[in-house]
């Protein structure tokens, strides 16, 4: 089986979504210069880490479906992380909808327009 084993972000200014992803998920960042490129720390234990790097060319158009990949973060509370991302510049894509048995689930877009996945584990969502 082919696994998930890096992602990719996509920034039309990569300084601003480097402070929001430590700001909002503590994610580690170390730059590599010779190919402006940051390499993304998601933390230890199960999960992916992933890569930042300057877009090249126009960003999605607004209100434009997604033709990529949405990955999604694991989190202890999906409101805290709604209220922390929408303080650091994220939009609402998608608000949170309960996956019975699973866990909760929620869709933000990141300040430079990235969708991404917020998941809470829960067995006893409803």
């Amino acid at each position: 089986m082919n696994r998930v084993v890096h992602f990719e972000i996509h920034a039309a200014n990569p300084e601003k979504l480097i402070a929001f992803y430590t700001e909002v998920f503590g994610w580690n960042v170390t730059h590599l210069p010779q190919f402006d490129y940051w390499l993304l720390d998601t933390g230890e234990g199960d999960g992916i880490n992933g890569g930042l790097l300057r877009r090249r060319g126009n960003g999605p158009l607004y209100g434009a479906p997604t033709n990529a990949f949405v990955c999604s973060l694991g989190v202890e509370s999906v409101d805290e992380a709604l209220n922390k991302a929408h303080t650091a510049g994220a939009t609402l894509a998608l608000g949170k909808m309960a996956i019975p048995g699973i866990g909760y689930q929620a869709y933000i877009k990141d300040p430079d327009g990235n969708l991404l996945g917020l998941h809470q584990a829960d067995k006893n969502a409803k």
